[in-house]
């Protein structure tokens, strides 16, 4: 029974899809609805002159005694009461539409899915006609209906009006861009087929104008003789284009010279007329064909792209970062007995306070106290022992005053700090809409904002802090901002890490990030040596860039890579994208104490002049003392971070003022951008984390090696060295110089320069020719050089051997 059931049902829905299929009844259906959207419409119309009136009709339908003053009767006031009052309003004309609508494409056999995509766009449309039309005077509400007015003052109660209006806009926007397809570059190009229409018509204009002159009788030229000619008024205009062309000019003397022929005259004129724009139009031409060959590439190719080779690169996300509880707990019984405190030890002190006001930072809570008129702001300020006293406190500075306002800052430490995250600055709005070259995000101040920097203004930082206060962290956070919002197009970094465990792991992102010089294993640079190398290779870079500026007429990086890109420069010419070049040094006073000269004189050299083309340096130091960072070095360096310091001498050595010294540690640090001195919490951002991003960037497609710096021969190295082999070549006193160095067991120049008393310059080319006898081992930084030679008897030995060779 059920399987027979079943199968009637299947026959019935066949039989009325066939029945709907038939021609003849499909015609009926759409006759019946355009018909009928015709119907609406004439009710709508008619509905909206009479709706007063036949308010009275509408729940009398059948009531003959009741006549409508609707042109449709009952059933349109009816209807038009439901479609326009209680619905949607004047928006209602949308519904004829689209009945008419599906009548034609029922009649023209059209796809059900395109019936039912027009229908979704329309009914869309009319939703938010009427949710527009309802911000109209309530007096004529019956252009939004009650669902448009309705919908308009529920949607103003969450988003206000302003925030509506533009809900709404974006809406339309997008039903555009959407429905028709309109995009921005449409609307262009159809403003430059205007343009060039008009241009063309111009042309042929101009062009019917000077067939119409030639064909011009000569009686009517004769007159035009007793004022100036049209040709000479155009000569006057055109002097100095006119001047570039000697024939021209030489047919103007003949015309001036010989007046009595005057129709000849007029001819002349006429000739050289179009002889001038024939010439003027071929320059333009060469003109337009010279400048805008660039264009045209631009044009033909689009804008270059750096990151094209690793388009398909993601950067990291933030869920790589952890998450703490940041939410700043705020002790009203904490912050009242601090301002009680503050304020009675001043009193103590006969110093009377008008106004006191806190701003509660992550682990600073700062208060702002305004002292009455006539007390000296230095005798606040040497009250800092006394305040930090009495409020039992570890760390109170004192502002006096605070910049920019005029109060007096107390930064007081909060008993319960709050940790503030990489993850909390990364995602923050002021890093990630930041349009700055190399944003850094630091930390938060104490008015918890997050606080960003950008590298390539400061252009290079200068890190210091007593050991386990931070800086190790810092570095991290730095790196960190820069991996989250540069492409590895875009950046490379320059690691040098001594102690050789801090910044290990940034390996994995070697050939993504890293840039190192050529045939070296490791991009990470923990040998001595190999720092030397690495910073006079950056000079040549420094140098290599500076002649590709200068060829490219612009003076810094942003303006030539911006040139670049609009294909403006030849790549054949040695043109290219210039990445920005980070370079971090960790630990700067052990390259100092290990290689010394060596190492200053390329950082003084890139401080001095690497900014402009992009190379950046970032040096952290345990104290930059003078023997650690020279005055040349200081001078380049004016943004600095100091954190926390034992002395306030110490503190003067880093910021050039106090303060450091009175910081509570664990990544509490004073920024100093040049003027004013800013108090942030430094981001934390812990190994697991830095881990989680570089295996993350790390398994990403990446570039076939890291990025290869300028190679770099020592003047140690074999080119200078093969110079002296010739046993001719060598110096008087080399076998005198080779027992002395042999009897020492020392190889150094200034051994040589006491024992035979002989300047420098002797010295060193005595110590290259001993380097190529194989007596001395090669350069090693500011250590003496390894002796090879035992001793005297195997020093004549060795001497015989080479002269009987």
């Amino acid at each position: 029974m059920a399987k027979k059931k079943v199968k009637s049902i299947s026959q019935d829905k066949k039989t009325i899809l066939s029945f709907l299929k038939n021609r003849q009844t499909s015609t009926i259906i759409a006759t019946f609805l355009m018909l009928f959207s015709v119907f609406l419409c004439i009710a709508f119309i008619s509905f909206f002159f009479n709706w007063q009136e036949d308010q009275s009709t509408l729940n009398h339908l059948t009531d003959r005694a009741v006549k409508s003053q609707n042109l449709l009767g009952k059933v349109g006031a009816n209807l038009s009461h439901f479609f326009v009052y209680e619905g949607f309003g004047l928006s209602a004309f949308i519904i004829a539409y689209q009945i008419l609508l599906v009548g034609l494409y029922i009649l023209l056999k059209k796809k059900i899915s395109s019936i039912i995509i027009s229908c979704n766009w329309n009914l869309f449309l009319m939703l938010l006609l009427s949710v527009s039309l309802g911000f109209v005077n309530k007096n004529y509400a019956l252009a939004s209906g009650v669902i448009g007015l309705e919908v308009n003052e529920y949607l103003q109660t969450f988003i206000g009006k302003t925030g509506l209006i533009i809900l709404l806009i974006f809406l339309f926007v997008a039903y555009l861009i959407l429905r028709y397809k309109v995009t921005f570059d449409n609307f262009i190009e159809k403003i430059k087929e205007k343009r060039l229409q008009q241009k063309i018509a111009e042309a042929n204009e101009i062009d019917e104008f000077s067939e119409t002159n030639s064909n011009e009788e000569v009686s009517e030229t004769i007159t035009l003789n007793k004022e100036k000619s049209e040709f000479e008024k155009s000569l006057e205009n055109l002097k100095p284009t006119i001047n570039k062309f000697s024939e021209v000019s030489s047919k103007k003397e003949e015309i001036e010279q010989d007046k009595e022929n005057e129709p000849k005259l007029i001819i002349e004129e006429k000739n050289s007329e179009k002889e001038v724009k024939i010439d003027i139009e071929v320059s333009k031409e060469e003109e337009y064909s010279t400048e805008n060959l660039s264009d045209k590439v631009l044009k033909d190719f689009g804008e270059f792209d750096p990151t094209l080779e690793l388009s398909n690169f993601k950067f990291p996300t933030f869920n790589l970062l952890k998450q703490y509880n940041e939410s700043i707990s705020i002790d009203p019984e904490e912050l009242e007995a601090n301002k009680n405190r503050i304020v009675e030890t001043l009193k103590n002190y006969k110093i009377g306070i008008d106004e006191i006001k806190a701003t509660v930072g992550p682990t600073i809570t700062l208060y702002e106290i305004v002292p009455e008129a006539g007390i000296r702001i230095s005798k606040i300020k040497n009250l800092e022992d006394d305040i930090a006293l009495s409020l039992s406190a570890l760390g109170i500075r004192i502002i006096a005053p605070i910049p920019g306002k005029g109060t007096i800052g107390i930064e007081v430490p909060n008993k319960k700090a709050t940790i503030v995250s990489m993850y909390s600055a990364i995602s923050s709005k002021r890093f990630q809409e930041s349009h700055m070259e190399l944003p850094i995000a630091l930390g938060k101040t104490i008015s918890n904002e997050t606080f960003v920097v950008d590298l390539a203004k400061m252009p290079h930082l200068l890190m210091a802090g007593a050991t386990g206060q931070g800086k190790s962290v810092g570095l991290n956070a730095v790196l960190t901002s820069l991996l989250y919002k540069k492409h590895p197009a875009e950046v490379k970094f320059v690691l040098v890490d001594p102690k050789k465990v801090e910044l290990t792991l940034f390996n994995k992102i070697e050939r993504h990030y890293l840039a190192k010089l050529p045939d070296t294993e490791e991009a990470i640079i923990t040998d001595t040596n190999k720092v030397i190398y690495t910073l006079n290779s950056l000079c040549i870079e420094m140098d290599n860039r500076y002649d590709l500026l200068k060829s490219a007429m612009v003076r810094n990086i942003k303006e030539y890579n911006a040139k670049f890109k609009k294909r403006k420069l030849n790549p054949n010419d040695g043109h290219q994208f210039l990445p920005y070049i980070v370079l971090v040094i960790d630990e700067f006073a052990d390259l100092i104490m290990t290689a010394g000269k060596e190492v200053e004189t390329p950082i003084a050299r890139l401080a001095q002049l690497a900014r402009a083309i992009g190379i950046h340096l970032i040096v952290a130091t345990q104290r930059p003392s003078v023997n650690v960072i020279t005055g040349i070095i200081k001078a380049n360096f004016p943004s600095r971070i100091a954190f926390r310091v034992t002395s306030k001498i110490d503190s003067r050595t880093i910021l050039d003022a106090p303060g450091a010294d009175q910081l509570i540690g664990r990544g509490d640090m004073l920024y100093s951008g040049g003027n004013d001195i800013t108090r942030i919490q430094c981001a934390f951002v812990d190994t697991p984390e830095v881990e989680k991003i570089t295996d993350y960037i790390g398994s990403q497609k990446a570039y076939s090696e890291a990025y290869q710096l300028p190679e770099f021969v020592g003047e140690e190295g074999g080119t200078n060295i093969d110079i002296d082999i010739d046993i001719a070549d060598r110096d008087k006193l080399f076998r005198e110089a080779a027992e002395v160095i042999v009897t020492a067991q020392q190889g150094s120049a200034s051994l040589l320069q006491r024992k035979l008393k002989l300047g420098y310059n002797r010295a060193g080319r005595l110590i290259d020719q001993l380097e190529a006898a194989g007596i001395v081992g090669p350069f090693e930084g500011s250590k003496a050089r390894q002796v090879l030679v035992p001793d005297l008897v195997a020093l004549d030995q060795l001497l015989e051997n080479e002269m009987n060779g």
